[in-house]
């Protein structure tokens, strides 16, 4: 009995989907061990950090590992609180061919198959993942749940700037290769070429390696630069309503308690109208 609970407890403590409502405290230890780690393998690239301290280095990454790997063991034995996997033995396989699972199995490879070091680098930066895993309940998916539904709503609008912008960059291509074909081949010799450069300036990088150098391959050059700037506030301002949609709609679910989704009341709302 005193197992059944202990393990109920983690089982609480460790599923988004068990304590309800935010993060637990231990969930909140695991997103800041998961930074931590990330932020390390991300100094760890950098010369003048990293050399001479490969030892401290390999010290907190067995450590980090060391307690993913109790956090994964401890998910795999309490799995079975969860009525989807109450099977002790085929429940727990079930769950470890789910998605979170196998994320969180990612996030311990570096110990388990005794990398550490910069070979393990791409392993380590997907502990971060594990963060949107840990963050999917509570204001944080709520709020992502809402973006998503706002950008879907101008999912037409957002078509029609991306095919605009498509039409731009060919026709673009098509004036830079008429001007400039003869003068710079190896640049503008062809559409397909003459795309690189099209696409880089209507993304407003501007890396300046290909350019033209005739009069009217400028001007034409210069037009195609501000229409590019309005291709580019096309979607921005698109985006920006979408923003301030799912703001508002937070806020006003925030002010009346009865619409959030998955609270006490709007659960005991749907009770009585579908009573009614």
């Amino acid at each position: 009995m005193v197992r059944k609970s202990l393990r109920h407890r983690l089982h609480v403590q460790l599923e988004p989907a068990a304590w309800g409502y935010g993060l637990s405290p231990v969930n909140w230890v695991l997103c800041i061990l998961i930074l931590l780690s990330f932020i390390g393998a991300i100094l760890e690239t950098e010369p003048s950090i990293s050399d001479g301290q490969e030892q401290l280095i390999r010290v907190l990454e067995v450590a980090f590992s060391s307690v993913f790997m109790l956090e994964y063991l401890l998910r795999v034995w309490v799995c079975v609180e969860d009525g989807r996997y109450r099977h002790p033995v085929a429940g727990r396989l079930r769950y470890l061919v789910t998605p979170a699972a196998l994320i969180d199995l990612v996030a311990v490879l570096p110990l388990l198959v005794g990398v550490v070091g910069t070979e393990s680098l791409m392993l380590r930066f997907v502990r971060l993942l594990r963060i949107a895993r840990l963050a999917q309940f509570g204001k944080l998916s709520r709020s992502v749940h809402y973006l998503l539904a706002a950008i879907v709503s101008r999912r037409y609008e957002l078509s029609i700037s991306v095919v605009v912008a498509a039409m731009m960059i060919v026709l673009a291509s098509i004036m830079l290769y008429w001007v400039e074909k003869d003068v710079q081949p190896e640049a503008f010799g062809s559409i397909p070429r003459a795309m690189w450069w099209a696409i880089i300036t209507f993304t407003t990088v501007g890396y300046g390696d290909v350019y033209p150098v005739t009069q009217l391959g400028r001007l034409f050059a210069a037009l195609s630069a501000l229409a590019s700037v309005a291709m580019v506030a096309m979607p921005t301002g698109i985006m920006a309503a979408a923003f301030s949609d799912a703001m508002q709609r937070g806020r006003h679910e925030l002010d009346d308690p009865v619409k959030l989704p998955g609270s006490y009341l709007d659960k005991n709302s749907q009770k009585q109208r579908s009573r009614r």
